[in-house]
């Protein structure tokens, strides 16, 4: 007969798990390094794109965006959320993914927000949202068409786009219901509550509040947004596990959502896949808007 599991914080795991299977630091242990390759490739994208920097979408000095414009008018548009755990990292350290869009003659749109412990996640739930309203309303004078919007992000950004498509943009912003025209959350924060219990809810500063009223689990999207929900076949199985619970929730809600564990990919070596055309992860973010390999 099995044991039933005991001292545990969340599902199977124990509280001397929880580093392991959601802090990536601790999964990985070369994250600087990989940060510092892509924040090095993105200065250089920077140098060689023509770009709009820090457009300011609020007050802040951290709500602007980076506008990447395609070459050709009236260009579909995709914006793109980075991840940090909501409390490192910037949208210049992504920059090199403008790259892929504007080589596909999509505007890219790299949304930036304040981060923890300066605001709180729910703060930066709202700084998003207005970003991408803001991005709606704007974007035709940058050359963008606001009737293709899409929406991508990792890891943090990931819980950011869950709780975009959570979010009535007709109630509260007078806008249209369907504005996103597809999602991708890939390798996402898809549940909060795991948060509570890793070293970085040091700077994130995370309670049970707002776990509870930021969590894409118990916020699910509203129907009718085409949703892809995607995990790195290489992260451990708790952060994989988080992806598919928040993935079978949104069908059991009835929204139509595909999931993908992308093989051979990590915490961080999934999105660079967006850079490889033909690739999964270049499938999935650009299939949305048409394009083929």
């Amino acid at each position: 007969m099995s044991q039933p599991a005991v001292n545990c914080v969340y599902k199977q795991f124990r509280a001397d798990e929880m580093e392991a299977q959601f802090n990536p630091r601790v999964a990985l242990g070369n994250v600087d390094a990989l940060l510092a390759e892509r924040s090095a490739a993105s200065a250089e994208i920077r140098k060689r794109l023509k770009h709009r920097a820090d457009v300011p979408y609020g007050a802040g000095p951290r709500e602007t965006v980076d506008i990447f414009p395609a070459d050709r008018p009236d260009a579909p548009v995709h914006i793109y959320i980075h991840g940090g755990y909501w409390r490192a990292v910037s949208k210049s350290d992504v920059s090199s993914l403008a790259a892929s869009f504007h080589d596909a003659g999509v505007t890219a749109v790299m949304l930036e927000y304040e981060l923890c412990p300066k605001v709180t996640v729910a703060d930066i739930v709202r700084q998003t949202r207005a970003g991408i309203a803001w991005t709606y309303r704007n974007i035709k004078n940058y050359g963008g068409d606001p009737e293709r919007l899409y929406l991508s992000g990792s890891s943090a950004g990931g819980h950011l786009v869950g709780m975009a498509l959570a979010y009535d943009w007709e109630k509260n912003e007078k806008l249209p219901r369907n504005l996103i025209k597809g999602a991708v959350a890939i390798t996402g924060v898809m549940d909060t509550a795991p948060v509570l219990h890793i070293t970085p809810n040091e700077q994130i500063r995370m309670t049970p509040t707002v776990a509870r009223d930021t969590n894409p689990m118990t916020h699910p999207p509203l129907p009718g947004i085409p949703y892809i929900i995607c995990v790195g076949g290489d992260e451990p199985v708790g952060w994989r596990r988080m992806s598919r619970d928040y993935y079978e929730m949104c069908r059991a809600k009835g929204i139509a959502c595909e999931f993908h564990e992308v093989p051979g990919t990590h915490h961080f070596s999934i999105t660079n896949q967006i850079d490889r055309k033909g690739s999964l992860m270049w499938r999935l973010v650009f299939g949305q808007m048409g394009f083929t390999a």
